[in-house]
């Protein structure tokens, strides 16, 4: 009886722990997909985007910033993101364009002036 209780215990799995999203493989080949307007889907990449910002994992972060402007074109807050990303990687060619980009859809936007400075030096 004790064998068979010992053998019970042993395959219960033990409970699932809350985690981050797993660290993005940048070597990988993404899939082609075909993109639809989807805000919703746009705010999830923003969202995990910037958890990628603050842990310093630019590349992670500029990616899933990409994919938010492909799933909402218009959103300025992506862009923005995108270009501070882009910047952390030393790629300025992409950071100008995403800026240009942020300031085109969000001129009044209280940043717009801190993103002229920047756009001024690059």
């Amino acid at each position: 009886m004790t064998l068979a209780c010992g053998v019970l215990w042993a395959q219960q799995k033990p409970p699932a722990k809350e985690q981050a999203p797993p660290e993005e493989d940048e070597t990988a080949i993404p899939a082609k997909k075909i993109y639809a307007f989807n805000p919703l889907q746009a705010e999830k990449e923003v969202k995990t985007g910037e958890f990628y910002l603050k842990k310093g994992n630019y590349m992670a972060a500029a990616n899933r910033f990409e994919e938010a402007t492909k799933w909402n074109p218009k959103m300025a807050e992506a862009y923005f993101l995108l270009g501070e990303a882009d910047e952390k990687l030393k790629d300025r060619k992409a950071a100008h364009d995403a800026w240009s980009k942020f300031l085109e859809l969000a001129p009044e936007d209280r940043r717009a002036e801190e993103v002229k400075k920047k756009l001024a030096h690059h």
